[in-house]
């Protein structure tokens, strides 16, 4: 007799799921390397991928039984690394995650924790060592993610016999697919490497516009649909969850774009395609610890409130005078917050949740828990990152020199360049006939000098 049992559509669904949330990886790095300068845009996309590799490894050597084995000692803190080490018993028939095999519920969140480490990258963009970078992601990744992981997205079993993380068990906040241990866990990150890293050369004094913003629409698209897969596949099945957080996905971040270009229609006097594409993912991020315990009209109010937050707040770095580079804190640190703190206000009792927030009634019950977890990671995040970030600093050096960075840290770093021009063909270059055959990757001596200042 079989004691178990797995569902073939919701394995489906979860392996979708999985393969949807990996692809968000790549389509980061399309979203930040088209924010960057054109001397940057091959580290930039470096940085996200190394992220799938190494991530891709320690989370079967170890993370995944760090993040979601049976909680040490019981004290909902870090999961026993001993337990699935490689992923020990998991491919056994009887291993079984809900409806699912236990190692569709690894692939699943694996991805999960390649994107999480890779949305860091943002904020040290321009200026930091590509080895150094590569060993944080490991030690960030072990230290920071797997931990926060467990706190929040690890459950007890209803036997007693598995113990999960603090604030998915004891504290009870609500973080339906990852607004604390990803969002607002790699936010705080993003800050405390961009105060260890300082500014970039030039922060504040001259313009650092995003090189292509064709990459970045196209990686914001990527984003979108690959996060159908973020929310909904985290309902672990192919259910009426699923489908709430499928359609609260949409509409929120729908709202997010829209109200993040009144923001600046009316503050610029101009709508644009990078503020289009920032929106999308504020309201992606807003809406992500929501998506399951809140109603789609909820969900709008969400999408709204972060469009409006993370366009005023992708400027306080101007103010405040952090370099974060490609806005991780405005937009993932501020929008989690939103997202997280929102559902003590508008969760609905009518969800899978079964919590109502204070707009149905509920009372202030949810809204100190969501606080609580959402600082908890908030300033464990921080702080531990900022030790990383220095202990690197101080040992292999985490910032490139200046005049690599000034010459750009893609040749620096990778000895290659993103756009390398052919000759053969080359007829006109901005209008002016050019005879001359070139080296790969010259430009016209005519043409050179305007295009060196227009890529500093």
């Amino acid at each position: 007799m079989i004691a178990f049992e797995i569902d073939s559509g919701d394995t489906a669904w979860v392996l979708a799921s999985a393969a949807l949330v990996l692809l968000m990886t790549p389509g980061l790095a399309l979203f930040y390397g088209g924010m960057v300068r054109a001397k940057g845009v091959l580290n930039t996309m470096m940085m996200s991928f190394i992220s799938m590799g190494t991530i891709g490894v320690i989370w079967v050597l170890y993370g995944y039984s760090l993040a979601f084995g049976n909680s040490v000692g019981g004290l909902g803190i870090i999961g026993n690394p001993l337990e699935f080490l490689g992923l020990k018993g998991l491919m056994a028939e009887d291993a079984v995650a809900g409806t699912v095999p236990a190692l569709a519920f690894v692939a699943f969140q694996s991805a999960f924790a390649i994107i999480t480490v890779a949305l860091v990258s943002g904020a040290i963009a321009d200026r930091a060592k590509f080895t150094a970078w590569t060993v944080f992601t490991i030690v960030w990744g072990t230290l920071v993610y797997f931990p926060a992981a467990h706190w929040v997205f690890a459950f007890s079993s209803e036997d007693g016999s598995v113990v999960g993380g603090w604030i998915a068990n004891q504290i009870q906040a609500l973080d339906f697919a990852g607004g604390t241990a990803i969002h607002i866990n790699a936010g705080a990150a993003a800050l405390a490497l961009a105060l260890v890293l300082g500014p970039r050369i030039g922060f504040g004094a001259k313009p650092m516009r995003p090189h292509n913003l064709t990459l970045v629409m196209l990686g914001a698209a990527l984003l979108w649909f690959g996060w159908f897969g973020f929310n909904a596949g985290s309902a672990v099945a192919a259910n009426a969850s699923a489908a709430l957080a499928w359609v609260n996905t949409l509409v929120a971040t729908s709202a997010a774009m829209l109200s993040w270009l009144v923001v600046e229609k009316v503050r610029d006097g101009h709508p644009t395609s990078l503020g289009a594409a920032s929106g999308i993912v504020a309201g992606l991020v807003g809406i992500t610890p929501a998506a399951g315990s809140v109603g789609p009209l909820g969900a709008i109010l969400i999408g709204i409130l972060a469009g409006v937050a993370c366009a005023y707040a992708v400027g306080l770095k101007y103010k405040l005078g952090y370099d974060d580079s490609l806005d991780v804190v405005g937009v993932h640190l501020v929008g989690g917050l939103v997202g997280t703190l929102m559902i003590g206000f508008v969760a609905d009792p009518a969800s899978s949740a079964g919590v109502a927030g204070l707009f149905y009634g509920g009372g202030l019950d949810q809204l100190w828990r969501q606080a609580v977890g959402a600082f908890a990671v908030l300033i464990y995040s921080f702080c531990v990152t900022w030790v990383i970030g220095k202990v690197i600093d101080m040992t292999i050096g985490f910032r490139v020199t200046p005049a690599e960075e000034s010459s750009g840290i893609d040749l620096a770093e990778h000895a290659e360049n993103g756009y390398i021009l052919s000759s053969v063909g080359y007829g006109t270059y901005r209008g002016v006939q050019h005879t001359t055959v070139l080296e790969a990757g010259d430009l016209p001596p005519s043409a050179s000098k305007a295009d060196e200042k227009s890529n500093a």
